[in-house]
């Protein structure tokens, strides 16, 4: 059984789509050639980090979990599949992940899990090395196994901000809320807020450091999952 789209998540979804960006500005070229070179390279490092910068990409990232708290001697894995495509003031980016996780003593269950979307309008905020995005969310039910996925259809909205005003370090974070309007009627509801605020430290030479840790507060359950790392 199918359920119709409750009204609070068709005017989420549909009535809080704003919002922001420009691209950034080249930094002025040093009449040393080995300064502007350091210069130039600068706004580029910290552009291929903006979540929000106006080029196509792909990128696969894996996220490993060592240990897990209140769970003795179980670890977790995801590998993100991430796709970005910009369309005049709009972003498109979509994600597939694998997992695996935990589902009992020395037990772990692998497999796809559900797919996620999501458009931005990208706000023109004045300043060049300022990012703003906000945008519908769509979650589509593609996990291989009930463990690694919801199977809910599920809409919502996310809300981005990058801030590259310096050179060496770039920062902001990523906010999304999706819950469920239709799917698998025997599986729980979703209502899920999730908060990744990320950094990223320049260390020349195309190397960089950086933290992306997601926190995820399940408000159906009153459960959340906070990882430090």
């Amino acid at each position: 059984m199918k359920r119709t789209p409750p009204k609070t998540f068709l005017w989420v979804a549909f009535a809080s789509v704003t919002l922001l960006f420009t691209a950034a500005s080249a930094l002025p070229v040093n009449a040393q050639e080995q300064a502007g070179e350091a210069t130039a390279a600068a706004p580029s490092s910290a552009e291929a980090n903006n979540p929000l910068a106006k080029f196509t990409a792909f990128n696969a990232h894996n996220y490993y979990t060592p240990a897990l708290s209140e769970m003795d001697d179980q670890n977790a894995n995801t590998f993100w599949l991430r796709y970005a495509q910009p369309f005049g003031k709009w972003l498109f980016r979509g994600s597939l992940p694998a997992s695996r996780v935990p589902t009992g003593v020395g037990e772990t269950t692998s497999g796809l899990a559900d797919f996620n979307a999501f458009a931005a309008y990208l706000f023109n905020t004045g300043d060049p090395n300022v990012s703003v995005g906000v945008g519908p969310l769509v979650v589509a039910p593609t996990a291989s196994e009930d463990e690694t996925g919801s199977g809910k259809w599920q809409g919502g909205f996310s809300a981005i901000y990058f801030n590259s005003k310096s050179s060496k370090l770039q920062w902001g974070g990523l906010v999304t809320w999706q819950t469920d309007f239709a799917g698998d009627d025997d599986r729980p509801g979703t209502n899920v807020l999730a908060v990744q605020p990320f950094y990223f430290v320049q260390l020349g030479k195309g190397l960089y450091v950086r933290g992306s840790a997601v926190a995820v507060f399940n408000l159906e359950t009153d459960s959340y999952n906070v990882p430090v790392g």
